[in-house]
């Protein structure tokens, strides 16, 4: 009778514990939530960060704070949130700042398995630029003109896995073409339209400005697919330079233990929210292409990058951190 008694009031605990799942979604958040950026205010993935917040505060009924933590190259950003140890703490980024970070580092800093991909929300559209007084038209041109003067041109791109891509290009192509390291991407902007480098690889919303003037212009996109904004601006990928290609992703990660109720909770709010035609406006605005994906469509392509990267490590000769 008593193990009848255990084995009944373990089967009502069972039960309790299955009713209180899909609670716990319709819950959550109990208070608010916080989103940790790797990049400063203003930065694209700011504005992404500020709309996304805005309507999901109006949507969860808890505030939704942003919390800019530049520096570090994306660590001190991730660290914060693996450290908050908090379903309610999420972090909002792009892939590229922290693909690459097992080339970057000689031991890593934190366990990647601890971002929890929960939902793709747009993609970056990066460009191809050159200074508007450099007699090339396509990348084509510039990679020509990069054999044909070898050690003469300088580029530099955005960091993270973009540096590496390039890199690895120029390398097995056996092209000289030097790399110049920025810490201040309006510098390096200056000094394109300048034409004291020739390439600059990074957003589209970062070299527009210097489009407008007329002192840069594009050659290419480094996306799997043609942008909206840029319908007349080929992709690497059609140019015939397919092992340039990127996409700029960026989303929200959750801590490692996020669970499943929750993943799909915020997955479909946020694919919602991005329907909104107000916030498909102001992303395309700042160059980006909105494409809201569930966790699991993240992860794998999260995945992708993080392999990408590494296969490259392996091509560049550079040890993968532990």
């Amino acid at each position: 009778m008593q193990r009848l008694r255990h084995a009944f009031g373990a089967l009502l605990a069972g039960f309790a514990l299955f009713a209180s799942a899909p609670a716990n979604a319709q819950t959550w958040p109990t208070h608010s939530v916080r989103f940790i950026l790797p990049l400063g205010p203003g930065s694209g993935v700011d504005i992404s960060a500020r709309l996304f917040a805005d309507k999901l505060s109006q949507v969860w009924k808890q505030p939704v704070v942003v919390e800019n933590k530049p520096g570090g190259d994306g660590v001190l950003a991730i660290t914060t949130f693996i450290s908050a140890h908090d379903d309610h703490v999420l972090l909002f980024a792009p892939t590229s700042s922290f693909t690459a970070h097992p080339l970057q580092h000689e031991k890593m800093p934190y366990d990647p398995a601890d971002l929890s991909p929960l939902a793709r929300i747009s993609n970056t559209v990066v460009v191809f630029a050159v200074p508007a007084s450099l007699d090339v038209k396509s990348v084509d041109d510039f990679v020509a003109r990069a054999r044909a003067e070898p050690g003469k041109l300088n580029y530099t791109t955005a960091t993270g896995v973009t540096d590496f891509i390039f890199d690895a290009y120029f390398k097995s192509e056996k092209i000289a073409i030097t790399r110049v390291p920025y810490r201040d991407t309006v510098q390096a902007l200056s000094d394109l339209g300048e034409g004291r480098i020739q390439a600059y690889v990074g957003a589209f919303a970062i070299v527009n400005p210097h489009v407008q003037s007329a002192r840069v212009k594009i050659i290419g996109i480094t996306n799997s697919a043609r942008a909206p904004m840029l319908p007349d601006v080929p992709t690497v990928t059609q140019a015939g330079f397919p092992a340039l290609t990127f996409d700029g992703l960026t989303g929200l990660f959750g801590p490692r233990d996020t669970s499943a109720a929750i993943r799909e909770r915020v997955g479909k709010d946020v694919q919602a929210a991005a329907a909104d035609p107000t916030i498909v406006a102001r992303l395309t605005a700042t160059g980006q292409i909105v494409s809201p994906g569930n966790g699991a469509e993240f992860a794998a392509e999260t995945k992708g990058q993080q392999d990408k990267a590494a296969a490259i490590g392996r091509q560049l000769g550079i040890k993968v951190a532990q």
